[in-house]
């Protein structure tokens, strides 16, 4: 494949290590720049990587021209990072989440549109073997029409965390708490596999930390053909596996982690529940538990870069293009918007409605 020219745009960042070690794997990637506004752990990380350093990002775009432009800046950066990127004529991968607000993903889609770049979200969790496959299962028809969702994932996080960087636990820092750090893999996730939700209730509650924004948040999703699903995340406790669960008309799937369990329904719930002579019987069951772990993998970066890469060369679309990244930033941006208001939001989201309440948030 043709060789890409990269930069890395907040190359100081503890996640820039694994987009550099991505790439070094990548005989066809040759990063050759990064940018940072601090200059001297940017250098230093710089000079590692035998990539040339600057602390201007649009001195490095104008010098360089990159083929590719990775963001991986705490995410309120991301917008104006990436749109200056497109400018440039640059690709653009940005870290998760997108950016911090609806609006400001539909502004960064908007300027990939008018450049003819691509833009790519990286959420690389797609990549794992064992969603892979869920994914697939799901596609084939095999779980069948949509009946229930249930998402339980508690991301524990101590006090001395928040402590470790001054914009964590911040409105204007992070744009939000747990929906916006932990939680943006579990809802991509969850659009992913069951489909993004049309109607949203949720509550969002700063309940153990000594923090600005949300540490938990619940929420009750329906779907667009009348199922429900519930979610509860959180970064208060580390109680239990990290679980999501789809409950489909002739199958179930639940996944954690590695560990995909299929269990699938004979007859179908349509055909048992307008067709069985029994009160209470369920149909008969059968199950499947799948250990889809894979030493290739890794942590997925390797595999997104590829795919953008190919896609990139290919003129086609990855795997987690900018539309796909945005599903779960509305669906964040809903859940605060309908704890806020307490009442149900509709999605597509008011970006109106939750712009106000985000600055409201910001500056109180």
């Amino acid at each position: 494949m043709p060789r890409l020219t990269y930069a890395l745009l907040g190359c100081a960042g503890g996640i820039a290590r694994t987009h550099i070690d991505a790439l070094k794997k990548m005989p066809d990637a040759n990063l050759v720049a990064m940018c940072d506004v601090n200059a001297a752990a940017g250098m230093q990380r710089a000079e590692e990587s035998g990539a040339r350093f600057f602390d201007d990002h649009r001195e490095m775009l104008r010098t360089i021209k990159p083929d590719v432009a990775v963001i991986v800046t705490p995410h309120p950066f991301h917008p104006a990072l990436a749109i200056d990127s497109f400018a440039a004529g640059a690709h653009v991968l940005t870290e998760k989440p997108i950016a911090i607000s609806v609006g400001d993903a539909d502004a960064m889609i908007d300027a990939a549109d008018r450049s003819k770049r691509i833009l790519a979200v990286n959420f690389q969790q797609r990549f794992r073997p064992s969603v892979e496959r869920a994914r697939a299962f799901i596609a084939g028809g095999e779980l069948g029409e949509l009946l229930r969702v249930l998402v339980v994932e508690p991301w524990d996080r101590t006090a001395a965390y928040y402590k470790s960087a001054t914009w964590r636990g911040t409105w204007k820092g992070e744009g939000g708490g747990v929906l916006m750090n932990q939680a943006p893999h579990t809802l991509d996730l969850l659009c992913h596999l069951a489909g993004q939700p049309t109607r949203v209730m949720g509550w969002t509650r700063t309940f153990k930390h000594a923090i600005a924004v949300e540490d938990s948040a619940q929420a009750m999703f329906e779907f667009a053909n009348g199922a429900m699903g519930v979610l509860q995340v959180n970064t208060v406790d580390a109680g239990g596996a990290q679980r999501q669960e789809i409950i489909g008309d002739k199958a179930a799937l639940a996944l954690s982690g590695d560990t995909l369990t299929i269990t699938r329904y004979a007859p179908s719930f349509h055909d048992h529940r307008t067709q069985s002579p029994e009160l209470y019987a369920a149909p008969a069951q059968t199950q499947e538990v799948l250990e889809l772990a894979s030493p290739e993998f890794g942590g997925g970066h390797l595999q997104l870069h590829r795919d953008l890469h190919t896609a990139i060369v290919s003129g086609g679309v990855p795997r987690v293009d900018g539309r796909e990244g945005r599903m779960s930033l509305e669906l964040a941006n809903a859940i605060t918007l309908s704890s806020h208001m307490n009442q149900p939001v509709t999605l597509p989201l008011d970006r109106t409605a939750y712009g106000s309440l985000l600055t409201n948030l910001q500056n109180p």
